[in-house]
């Protein structure tokens, strides 16, 4: 694994064209599993970019992103901004996003990969829901981690 700053899955495969088909169901108001768009500015453009994101919302009703493809585009810019939007149809939310630490990422990852490791499992790299807290700690830094205001 690269060092956690530098951590990045590219899409590879049909990854784009899947990408693209997802990114459209949250326009539609459609979410699967608690899925949303994501709208950030652009650090360097300003523009908004757009990417379709598994919001997790713990049991205490925290919410979080987490990349489960490391050091993407949205995790940079979503750093730069601190803030964002989340949507869903013609739902709009809006968002501060403060990153969580390394030290703080463990039961949020856990519990990642209990709802989504069927979907993202292939980025953790053999790491699973059922790894112990040594081995989710191993990985954190390069699995950025946000906590939803």
């Amino acid at each position: 694994m690269n060092a956690a700053g530098t951590r990045y899955i590219g899409p590879t495969g049909f990854d784009p064209i899947f990408n693209k088909v997802a990114n459209w169901l949250p326009r539609l108001g459609i979410s699967v599993a608690g899925s949303r768009l994501l709208a950030v500015r652009g650090r360097k453009s300003g523009e908004w970019r757009t990417t379709m994101v598994n919001l997790l919302v713990d049991a205490d009703g925290v919410r979080y992103l987490v990349a489960p493809r490391g050091n993407t585009q949205w995790v940079r810019n979503l750093r730069a901004a601190g803030s964002g939007e989340l949507r869903l149809g013609r739902s709009t939310e809006t968002f501060t996003a403060v990153e969580v630490a390394d030290a703080d990422k463990v039961p949020v990852l856990r519990l990642y990969l209990q709802k989504w490791g069927w979907e993202v499992g292939r980025f953790f790299e053999g790491v699973t829901k059922d790894a112990t807290d040594t081995e989710l700690t191993d990985i954190a830094p390069g699995f950025p981690v946000f906590r939803i205001a």
